[in-house]
């Protein structure tokens, strides 16, 4: 039997009556980033989160990267422990682009079935939401955290973070004074076991980014004659080997770390280098985790011709490649070998994979929290097989782990909502969040 969870505090019950209300405030702010520097761009939503800040009394600066559009928000609240180094709390306002059938308009955050619906609801408006009604709730109490918590809402960062995250290491290192660790997305979410276990995943590693663009270039000519030189058929030979490519299984230390918790949790003796074990018991995080146990390159876009009895000079794809870490030397390698006669590859953008170890104070009051609000859980660590800004704050030495706690239901296909259609998060899911996140910040 296992012992109720202990009573939020003062604080995180204000944060919890907020949280879903500021969650459908950020939706509702259309920041749409489609990577080609279109869209409406970041400037409303910033603007709005640096209002709600200073309304509760909170100094924050709102900056530009690279346009007008460009913008985020930064604050430091002090600690009462100064010469402790600060921490990082960090989210990104962009959201990709919400195309599909869905079934409640993306940008209107409605509540259905007790979950709130669309385009950032889970990537990651939950995390600003819950970040900002977390300091809202300490300012009116008169809160103070233990150490200096850095916040940072980001643009840019569905892009690669070259007009967020990357510019800011880049141009405003005077933000990071002090900063030795930081939390942003993806962790902290919930998997059920058994009645008596249930995991929370977080992510103490991520792959590395390869988007990069394949063209191909044959003899251009009229599509009723012969020809064998015909770039849209070399290109496509080339794309089906990429899509058709079977990567070998790699087991890196924090999959290692996962497998032995998920032996003990299931009580199973699961083989690491067994994919198909693995996978078979996550359920419906088995996209996610089954992509950290291998190189990827999934081909995303075609582009070519621009009239149907014309033969096209040159047609390109768009590959999505993700990349182990300390296995990039081998990714190149093996993708290399996959090109076709005369294919061209071009990097786009490029960006390290990074791996923490799952130790240390500030995991283990990340344990206690969830602990604390859930004497169902264990913790564990995971590889995420996207990538966050963390890869631009680690550029500075920091230790970074994705950390925004959701208890979630049992049937919800989570990692199916990532840019995916019909984006949701339970609203009880952003109420545990706010209460676990409110413990976590202030003690550690």
């Amino acid at each position: 039997m296992t012992s109720p969870a202990s009573e939020p505090s003062q604080t995180a019950l204000t944060a919890e009556a907020e949280v879903v209300g500021q969650l459908q405030q950020l939706i509702r702010l259309d920041s749409t980033n489609f990577g080609d520097g279109s869209g409406p761009g970041e400037a409303a939503v910033a603007e709005y989160v640096q209002a709600q800040l200073a309304e509760v009394g909170i100094e924050a600066e709102r900056f530009f990267t690279t346009s007008g559009k460009r913008s985020g928000v930064y604050a430091r609240i002090a600690g009462k422990n100064p010469d402790r180094p600060a921490l990082l709390a960090h989210g990104h306002l962009d959201v990709v682009p919400a195309v599909g059938d869905w079934q409640h308009a993306p940008f209107e955050a409605e509540i259905h079935d007790d979950m709130v619906w669309g385009r950032g609801a889970v990537d990651m408006k939950d995390g600003n939401a819950i970040l900002l009604s977390t300091v809202r709730a300490w300012a009116k109490a008169g809160v103070q955290p233990d150490r200096d918590i850095v916040l940072l809402f980001l643009p840019d960062e569905e892009a690669g973070g070259k007009h967020g995250a990357h510019w800011l290491v880049d141009n405003r290192p005077d933000i990071f004074e002090g900063v030795t660790e930081a939390v942003g997305e993806v962790g902290g979410f919930s998997f059920d076991v058994s009645d008596d276990i249930r995991l929370y995943l977080i992510e103490t590693a991520e792959k590395g980014i390869r988007w990069m663009q394949l063209t191909a270039t044959g003899q251009a000519g009229h599509g009723s004659m012969l020809n064998n030189r015909n770039a849209v058929t070399q290109l496509a030979e080339t794309v089906t080997r990429i899509g058709q490519h079977k990567w070998p299984v790699v087991v890196t230390k924090t999959n290692q770390a996962l497998v032995r918790e998920l032996s003990d949790a299931f009580g199973l003796d699961i083989d690491p280098t067994d994919v198909e074990s693995v996978i078979k018991i996550m359920g419906p995080l088995a996209r996610m985790i089954g992509a950290s146990f291998n190189n990827t390159a999934q081909p995303t876009m075609l582009q070519a011709g621009y009239k149907h009895n014309v033969i096209p000079e040159q047609a390109h794809a768009f590959i999505d490649g993700r990349v182990l870490p300390g296995f990039e030397k081998d990714f190149d390698e093996q993708f290399n070998a996959l090109l076709g006669p005369g294919i061209e590859r071009t990097d786009l953008i490029q960006d390290i994979a990074i791996e923490t170890a799952f130790d240390g104070a500030t995991i283990d009051l990340m344990c206690a929290s969830l602990r604390e609000a859930d004497p169902k859980a264990r913790p564990v660590p995971f590889l995420m097989s996207g990538g966050t800004d963390a890869k631009a704050f680690t550029r500075l030495d920091i230790r970074c782990y994705g950390f925004i706690p959701l208890q979630l239901p049992k049937d919800l296909d989570f990692s199916a909502l990532f840019h995916g259609v019909d984006e949701r998060v339970p609203v009880d899911s952003l109420k545990f969040g706010a209460r676990v996140m409110d413990r976590f910040l202030r003690q550690c």
